[in-house]
């Protein structure tokens, strides 16, 4: 009688066991249903962040919006959008990274380096990781957030993007090739940001294969932006390059401005669609990448996981010339016509040209940063 009334109450156990289990799968798949219909219905919500605004995110972020609405994701429609900018605030970009981790957005775009790193450190801290697409940024491999520089296929599983490291030795060599006796260029820029750390490093590599003295100044915010350029005409240096650090960037009229009174050129990392004075201008085509991980941002936002898209170093390769930034300069700086041949924009006296059929080469393997730092600190 005892063994009977022992197997009854196991019986009865395992009934009631099998009847949660049925009530508790039957919550998840109407849960799951309920869930499927939302997002059938309800637009997606997107986070934009950006560290400050110059015209290569600006160009970015358009690239990247055009690319969503290509897509058919436009803001009121099957997604929301809210954008973020720091404004060149550390304490507001931490701030903003801390928000959008935390609160419910199905996916976050970053633009910079900066917007990377912020946005992933606070990433790792929500519950769960919001989705991440990053791009602009000039070597994600080295700035601590994850991603292999030998595998390009391991980063965090919440998040993708693509890389845009600078033709840095194209730049000077271009730059040697219209002045053959260069030996001298300044350089400000922001110790703190780690795209600069990277493209500085690879600068002082090339210049020294070059026997170019690349002459540096360091300026951590907008307004030590005017006396790190004087620091470096005082140094006596025939030219000046602007590489994609923010800060330097920002500053960008200003030091042409005081290049140009001094009676040297600027050339820079960072093409933008209005002319500048600067002489040369040799990078990537932002508007381009943006569209890039504007597909990317799509791709996921269908569905697809980020773990499985590696990172990839993308930067379609645009040079624009200007020939009136010639005028009046100290030393005998010319444009060949074999370069004015091959470069994308050119502007003259009549105005800016643009090549419609010019070929853009495109770089999608990440070259060799001799010395890269794996991790530096954010601005």
């Amino acid at each position: 009688m005892q063994c009977m009334a022992v197997l009854k109450k196991i019986a009865f156990g395992i009934a009631m066991i099998v009847a949660s289990a049925a009530v508790l799968l039957y919550s998840d798949l109407s849960s799951r249903r309920k869930s499927s219909t939302r997002s059938a219905k309800l637009p997606l919500k997107v986070a934009v962040v950006q560290q400050t605004s110059i015209p290569a995110l600006d160009d970015g972020l358009s690239g990247a919006l055009a690319a969503l609405k290509e897509r058919g994701y436009v803001d009121g429609g099957r997604m929301i959008l809210r954008q973020y900018n720091a404004q060149g605030d550390t304490s507001t970009a931490n701030a903003i990274a801390k928000d959008v981790t935390s609160g419910d957005f199905d996916l976050v775009f970053t633009l910079s380096t900066v917007s990377l790193q912020t946005v992933a450190n606070a990433n790792r801290f929500a519950t769960p990781p919001r989705h991440h697409v990053f791009a602009l940024v000039s070597d994600p491999y080295a700035v601590g957030v994850g991603v292999s520089r030998e595998n390009h296929s391991v980063h965090p599983p919440y998040m993708t993007g693509v890389g845009s490291l600078p033709p840095v030795e194209d730049i000077f060599r271009l730059a040697r090739q219209l002045l053959p006796s260069l030996s001298r260029v300044g350089l400000v820029w922001d110790p703190s940001e780690a795209n600069s750390v990277v493209t500085t490093r690879m600068a002082r590599s090339v210049c020294a294969s070059l026997g170019i003295t690349l002459v540096e100044a360091n300026a951590e915010n907008s307004t030590a932006v005017s006396d790190a350029t004087a620091s470096l005409l005082a140094r006596n240096v025939q030219a000046i390059w602007i590489s994609p650090d923010l800060i330097a960037s920002h500053g960008l009229d200003l030091i042409v401005s005081k290049a140009r009174a001094a009676r040297i050129p600027v050339f820079t990392s960072l093409p933008r669609e209005t002319p500048n004075g600067t002489l040369f201008e040799l990078g990537a085509n932002y508007n381009a990448i943006g569209r890039v991980a504007g597909n990317l941002a799509a791709d996921v936002l269908d569905g697809r996981d980020p773990a499985g898209i590696p990172v990839e170093n993308v930067i379609p390769v645009t040079l624009q010339v200007n020939r009136l930034a010639l005028a009046n300069l100290r030393d005998r700086w010319e444009l060949p016509d074999a370069v004015v041949e091959r470069a994308d924009v050119v502007v003259d006296a009549s105005g800016r040209h643009v090549k419609s059929n010019a070929p853009t080469k495109t770089t999608t393997k990440a070259e060799t940063v001799k010395g890269s730092a794996t991790t530096t600190g954010t601005r």
